[in-house]
């Protein structure tokens, strides 16, 4: 599990069931069933990623988040997480609706497009921006919106989601010390602990 999010291992009960959609490696889910016992599953396509996935014992199932959820009934598990995948989702308001119907909660992770290192980057360099957190050129990457942490919180109030907890990710100076005042500005990644 990234450092930057192990944080969120305290947002999810031992013993529980979870999904993690787009799981990559499955190195979450291998990491929470050691030290959580949850009894997990990650959906990921990418055909690289599922035999990292398989090769750390982690059960994986290969299927196309844009194609829906519909092989999973309603509350079928206690949480649902995507890290770092929302934005390439080809309609994110509906996955979001999907987690919310499978599992009780869910745990979201996504870059904020609004943080001012992205804009100052368009605004003098005149470029798509690529980053540490944005590897991709304009040309290949596989984000598809570029949302910031406002539209998020739009999204969620819209929608009628409650925001159990969200965290705030900066590591440069001085966004790592302005991202609570100025979370839309100093932020570079984002996480949401959600529910109905």
């Amino acid at each position: 599990m990234s450092q930057n999010f192990s944080f969120i291992s305290s947002w999810i009960k031992s013993g529980s069931r979870l999904l993690d959609l787009g799981c990559g490696d499955g190195s979450l889910l291998s990491g929470l069933t050691s030290t959580h016992n949850i009894r997990g599953y990650g959906l990921e396509i990418d055909p690289e990623s599922i035999e990292n996935c398989i090769a750390r014992g982690v059960n994986v199932i290969e299927q196309d988040l844009n194609k829906g959820l519909d092989n999973f009934a309603d509350n079928s598990f206690d949480t649902v997480v995507m890290t770092q995948a929302l934005q390439a989702m080809r309609h994110p308001h509906l996955v979001l609706d999907e987690m919310l119907r499978i599992g009780s909660e869910c745990i979201i992770t996504f870059p904020n497009f609004g943080s001012w290192r992205t804009r100052a980057y368009l605004a003098f360099r005149g470029r798509m921006p690529v980053t540490k957190q944005l590897t991709y050129e304009w040309y290949n990457t596989p984000n598809i919106h570029f949302f910031t942490y406002s539209d998020f919180e739009s999204l969620c109030h819209e929608r009628n989601i409650k925001v159990l907890h969200r965290k705030f990710i900066a590591e440069q100076f001085p966004d790592n010390l302005l991202k609570s005042l100025w979370p839309n500005l100093f932020t570079e990644t984002a996480v949401y602990h959600l529910s109905r």
